[in-house]
């Protein structure tokens, strides 16, 4: 390594950073020699990060002194992990047949949202646990048809609050149903409709972590027409079943590289 220009040292350290934003390993990296921790603290290298995240809002560095200490100390939604909420409540059930009882059962099930370093967004909703999830939110193509695709943005508010809007929807649209198929059933057709859900989120820090939790603040769905373009608007209310959602690292999002920085 010694012998190697410095541009190759820096196009190896940004195949390291990749397109998933790496920085940990990047930290690890820095920790080999002097020669590979002044190559980790390369401005450029920081700076490309910087715009990934922010864009064209990170083009002066006040009030921070790098744009490495811009990276750590500013409200971002991190990449090496997924966020997740559990939300538990009681459901009543039927009533037994001679009446002297009835059932209660406890519903349980999980909210996941992953974000990408190029804008996308992935949530499910699932009763599945993380262990059994977490593997398929590996990259967009998962074949999990339940995902709700989209795109995300941060907001920083005059408060000094940072929050997260998305807009999603499912990745695979259903068919309509071809009624006329059916010689003897004469039903109209549903019209098309698409679907897409709205999401607002307060970025918050929890604990020793940074930007390690989100909490509900806004959830609608918008419907769509097709042949009227009407849009039909449903805003839910925000209350206990909106469980914080807590970030959880996991190692095998950032263990390939695609593509470097």
């Amino acid at each position: 390594f010694a012998v190697l220009p410095m541009e190759v040292l820096l196009y190896i350290f940004r195949w390291v950073v990749s397109s998933d934003l790496d920085l940990r390993s990047l930290e690890q990296l820095s920790l080999v020699c002097r020669g590979f921790y002044i190559c980790a603290r390369d401005p450029e290298i920081w700076h490309q990060v910087c715009l990934k995240i922010w864009g064209r809002s990170c083009n002066k560095l006040v009030p921070y002194n790098s744009w490495r200490e811009m990276f750590l100390e500013r409200p971002r939604v991190r990449f090496d992990g997924v966020y997740i909420s559990k939300t538990k409540y009681i459901r009543q059930g039927e009533q037994s047949l001679d009446g002297f009882y009835r059932a209660w059962h406890q519903v349980e099930y999980y909210r996941y949202l992953r974000f990408f370093p190029d804008g996308q967004v992935m949530m499910l909703t699932t009763p599945e646990d993380p262990p059994s999830i977490i593997p398929r939110l590996r990259n967009k193509n998962t074949r999990t048809d339940a995902i709700l695709l989209g795109h995300y943005r941060l907001s920083q508010e005059t408060d000094n609050q940072t929050k997260v809007f998305a807009v999603i929807m499912k990745k695979k649209e259903e068919k309509p149903v071809d009624y006329h198929k059916y010689r003897y059933f004469r039903r109209v057709p549903a019209q098309e409709a698409d679907h897409s859900f709205h999401v607002g989120l307060q970025l918050c820090s929890s604990g020793r972590q940074k930007f390690n939790k989100l909490v509900w603040i806004h959830h609608s769905c918008h419907i769509t027409y097709k042949s009227t373009g009407e849009t039909a608007v449903t805003t839910f209310d925000i209350d206990k079943m909106y469980t914080p959602l807590f970030f959880t690292r996991v190692k095998s999002f950032t263990a390939i590289s695609e593509k470097p920085l």
